[in-house]
């Protein structure tokens, strides 16, 4: 007779300890009193955001100054990647009123910049690119003076469905390459690392006028030549900004953290972005795509408007 094992789950997710965090990683609050303001404004319109579900390590900052990256078309994902806490199965319907509860949710918390993300929806036969577009739409006529931001999946083996989010009247395009093409056969097995790459420099010839915008994780095995290789993959897609953080290990159930960065190093690889030609480069330990997204902006826009002038003086 085969003996079935005890504990089945930990043969097919291998139990990884936690690794203790370093004294530089620590979160912070600012007002207790808005942070709770925000939350009460996201639990009225049952909305979803990013914040929570993927347990990010800036909410309690992030809300407290009324800053909060809102997560559409449900709250579960078709993909089961090994870094990502969102969970995973068989999403819902989309919600047809999300539109409008996205954009009332962005009027009553008065932002100057929204982030817009979600769950991949592989369920879908557009990947969702039609919903994101209603919800842009929504968001820019009743909040006509905001800068909007799309944190977008890859729509892989969708076509050219991607077209329709690049048709809205968004700021910026992000899509993040997350990690170093030899780790996504584990890391990211529902992706492909030069699709990913591919939609971004497509995102870029399709809307000229929007920014681009793409991150990685640090701590997931990779090393400095495999960084400095996505570096260069970015920039010949002609990414705008790059943002890179450590990884955090979710859980014991997720991929093992390899090691914590020092603040150092973080501050080693700004230098070699920039050095690689990015409008903007935002690393450090908890640098996460949505983290200060409204003050990078700016500082893009800047950026841009004194590259112009460079070039105009030449």
């Amino acid at each position: 007779m085969i003996k079935k094992p005890r504990h089945p789950e930990k043969v097919n997710k291998p139990f990884n300890p936690i690794k203790k965090k370093p004294e530089w990683i620590r979160s912070k609050i600012v007002d207790s009193k808005i942070f709770f303001q925000t939350k009460q404004i996201v639990n009225q319109n049952n909305l979803v955001t990013v914040c929570q579900e993927a347990n990010c390590p800036n909410i309690t900052e992030c809300w407290s100054k009324k800053h909060a990256t809102f997560m559409i078309m449900g709250d579960t994902c078709t993909r089961a990647c090994a870094f990502c806490d969102v969970k995973t199965g068989k999403p819902g319907d989309l919600d047809i009123y999300e539109p409008a509860k996205i954009s009332n949710a962005v009027k009553r918390l008065n932002l100057k910049h929204v982030v817009i993300t979600s769950v991949d929806r592989d369920d879908l036969k557009d990947g969702g690119s039609e919903h994101f577009y209603k919800v842009v739409q929504a968001t820019r006529e009743k909040n006509p003076q905001t800068s909007i931001e799309v944190l977008t999946p890859d729509f892989l083996r969708k076509g050219e469905s991607y077209k329709k989010i690049l048709q809205a009247d968004l700021d910026v395009f992000n899509h993040n390459i997350e990690t170093v093409p030899r780790l996504y056969t584990t890391v990211r097995p529902g992706a492909r690392y030069f699709a990913s790459l591919e939609l971004l420099k497509n995102a870029k010839k399709e809307n000229e006028k929007v920014f681009t915008k793409s991150g990685i994780m640090v701590g997931l095995g990779e090393n400095k030549e495999e960084i400095i290789q996505v570096m260069d993959d970015l920039r010949s897609a002609e990414v705008d900004f790059i943002t890179i953080g450590q990884y955090l290990q979710p859980s014991p159930r997720h991929h093992p953290l390899n090691r914590y960065y020092h603040p150092d190093e973080f501050k080693e690889f700004e230098v070699i972005a920039k050095t690689k030609g990015f409008l903007l480069v935002s690393s450090s330990p908890l640098t996460r795509s949505s983290y200060h997204a409204d003050d990078d902006f700016r500082k893009l826009q800047d950026a841009r408007n004194k590259k112009l002038e460079c070039l105009q003086l030449q």
